[in-house]
């Protein structure tokens, strides 16, 4: 019985005349009329109110969850292609027993709340604590002759309890609404065209999050011309060695490791394997073959997807695989050309055979990826440039994730 009082005086006191009531309360989505006022049960679901599309200046409508479930089953007020209190989104009743007061105020502002009584003070806006994980470009295959693998992209991330390379997972980044940040996606390295570059595919390029920058992986050696071939290059993972018994590449120290180096070939017959890619976690070739090193598998998605894998190194005898996570496969001495490092992996590319194109050249490393995990409260804006999976989508009880595919550019947080 009190309850229905403190609504009467509502109605009357706070919310004031000027409107027509309707008599039955609403249990389910309709459109609202100028002029009038409802009482909106949420009891069995939410339930959205569509503002009229034709308002005149001074229009005013009133609803109020009448019997004060909001906060479990909101009431959305439609904005039906007009401003509300000056922004283009919709309008949410999400507190037991509060009453809205709309006035509308022209095409500028449109929809303006005169009361909202029972809502309370506004909550406030959440720490702007976003977790990241960034995977740079792998690096591209060497080619030529049982050539090695490239070495994956390094791996950086702050969720989980690993980061690439074997570390403990970073330090999750402290961040400010209406400032922008950098992201920057890198591209995969291009495998090495037989003996050109030396032999020696290329880095892949670096991937950034506002302070966070990861490595490209580096390229395979394979066979050149000049002095001091075959070596793989050192970058996030390392790259594979020529199978000629030259050495991997190593995996970068700063500014933190981010994944394992390439291993180095072997000269024994008759596989002649050569080194497989570093991948983000583990080295390449641990399987006693050229495998490219397995990747690294994260959940900040809310799904576990395996990253930064190592390019296989290429053989005599048999299709050598890239390591979990997106590597691509070594050739296969003149029948069987490598394959690229997967897209938005990391992965490293496989590394080229003998005979000609395209047995012996290099395949390409897969490009990288950045996602940010941070509280449902805020949404990304995304500047030119930059390319996205997944845009502020809901992950968890109380959080987002957004996936940037490629480009770089801008991206500023604000209130949703």
């Amino acid at each position: 019985m009190a309850q229905t009082k403190v609504k009467e005086g509502l109605i009357d006191a706070t919310l004031g005349g000027g409107v027509t009531w309707d008599s039955t309360a609403k249990t389910a989505n309709f459109t609202a009329a100028a002029g009038s006022g409802y009482l909106v049960d949420t009891s069995s679901s939410a339930i959205t109110v569509t503002l009229p599309s034709s308002p005149s200046f001074g229009d005013e409508i009133i609803i109020i969850d009448y019997k004060g479930n909001a906060a479990t089953n909101n009431i959305t007020l439609g904005r039906n292609s007009l401003n509300i209190q000056g922004a283009a989104s919709d309008y949410t009743v999400d507190t037991n027993n509060e009453s809205v007061r709309l006035l509308y105020s022209g095409a500028t502002q449109g929809w303006v709340i005169t009361s909202d009584a029972g809502a309370g003070a506004a909550a406030a806006a959440p720490d702007l604590t976003v977790d990241y994980l960034v995977v740079a470009g792998g690096g591209g295959g060497g080619g030529f002759n049982n050539a090695g693998g490239g070495g994956a992209g390094g791996l950086r991330t702050s969720y989980g309890s690993i980061t690439g390379g074997g570390g403990s997972a970073e330090s999750s980044l402290s961040l400010s609404s209406s400032t922008n940040y950098t992201v920057t996606v890198g591209a995969g390295g291009i495998g090495a065209n037989g003996s050109a570059n030396n032999g020696l595919g290329f880095n892949g390029s670096n991937s950034t999050f506002s302070t966070i920058t990861s490595t490209g992986g580096g390229g395979g050696g394979g066979y050149g011309t000049s002095t001091g071939f075959g070596v793989g290059a050192s970058g996030g993972s390392g790259g594979g060695g020529y199978y000629n018994n030259k050495a991997g590449g190593a995996a970068v120290t700063s500014p933190v490791v981010q994944g394992y180096a390439g291993s180095a070939g072997v000269s024994s017959q008759p596989s002649f394997f050569a080194g497989g890619g570093g991948g983000a976690g583990e080295a390449g070739g641990t399987d006693g073959s050229a495998a490219g090193g397995d990747g690294l598998a994260v959940s900040i998605t809310g799904t576990s997807v395996t990253y930064a894998g190592g390019g296989g190194g290429a053989s005599n005898t048999e299709v050598v695989p890239g390591g979990d996570g997106g590597g691509g496969n070594g050739g296969h001495s003149a029948n069987t050309a490598p394959t690229n490092g997967t897209v938005n992996n990391g992965g490293g590319g496989g590394g080229g055979t003998g005979g000609g194109s395209p047995y012996n050249i290099g395949a390409t490393g897969g490009s990288g990826i950045v996602i940010i995990r941070y509280p449902d409260y805020y949404d990304i804006t995304v500047g030119s440039g930059l390319t996205t999976g997944q845009l502020n989508t809901a992950v968890g009880s109380d959080e987002k994730y957004t996936t940037f595919t490629a480009g770089t550019g801008t991206i500023t947080f604000g209130a949703a």
